[in-house]
């Protein structure tokens, strides 16, 4: 792709790019195109980039804009498609910020999921979905990836365990640590997860609750006690890049 890196890049829903590009016009949200015509003054003959998992990556040109309409013409494939290796991110609901800043990290680290939770400690209960799938598309745009995460409903921490495949491993970042496990973050596989609990720790109920449970692996993030959004981007590293396809571009 060089030579395009430096071109807009948009996420573009399948219904709008499909898989082999069939169509030689694609129509263009509102937002995009506000976003094209409004912010970055583009006008028709520039040249975007358009992408979705099912479709890869296209070089596409503005066919026409106006306010909020317009039209993309799709000139040639730039990536073939191809999907993320599945990885879950459960993290107990933080306050707003830290919650957008997880979004992020996780998306440009790998994450598949976000499945955000309820614990006894979690200091906020309320989420705006459509926001942070926003954000999530967004990260998704500016890190060269072409899925976007999916981004469940809160849920309790008791449901989400019980729910939990249990042929997948699920590492649970823990405090002062005293639980052993012979299973290490480096050992992780397509489809296992990273649980990480709210700013107060866990409470000692629930780490009875994981330590009974055999598909959680208790794992220690180092020495110190970190804030939870660093316990994500620490823990998700230490996953390995065995988790994640691609190559790291630099911006």
């Amino acid at each position: 792709m060089t030579g395009f890196t430096q071109l807009p890049r948009l996420y573009a829903s399948p219904e709008i790019l499909p898989p082999g590009g069939q169509e030689a016009l694609c129509p263009m949200p509102a937002e995009q195109a506000r976003y094209l015509g409004t912010v970055l003054r583009r006008t028709a003959g520039d040249t975007v980039r358009l992408f979705n998992a099912q479709a890869g990556e296209w070089l596409a040109s503005i066919a026409d804009i106006r306010k909020d309409k317009g039209h993309f013409r799709l000139e040639r494939p730039l990536r073939p498609a191809s999907t993320q290796p599945a990885l879950t991110l459960a993290f107990a609901l933080l306050k707003r910020d830290a919650t957008d800043l997880v979004l992020r990290m996780g998306t440009e680290l790998g994450v598949t999921r976000f499945l955000p939770l309820i614990t006894e400690r979690t200091n906020s209960h309320r989420v705006n979905l459509e926001r942070l799938h926003a954000i999530a598309t967004e990260a998704a745009e500016q890190c060269e990836r072409l899925d976007i995460p999916e981004v469940c409903a809160p849920s309790p921490l008791a449901t989400f365990i019980g729910a939990w495949p249990t042929e997948h491993t699920l590492f649970a970042a823990m405090e002062r640590m005293t639980a052993t496990s012979t299973r290490t973050l480096a050992d992780a596989r397509e489809a296992d997860g990273l649980l990480i609990g709210p700013e107060g720790g866990w409470s000692e109920a629930e780490c009875q609750m994981l330590a009974k449970r055999s598909f959680v692996a208790p794992v220690s993030l180092g020495s110190l006690v970190l804030r939870a959004d660093t316990a994500v981007a620490a823990g998700l590293a230490l996953m390995g890049s065995g988790l994640r396809s691609g190559t790291v571009l630099s911006q």
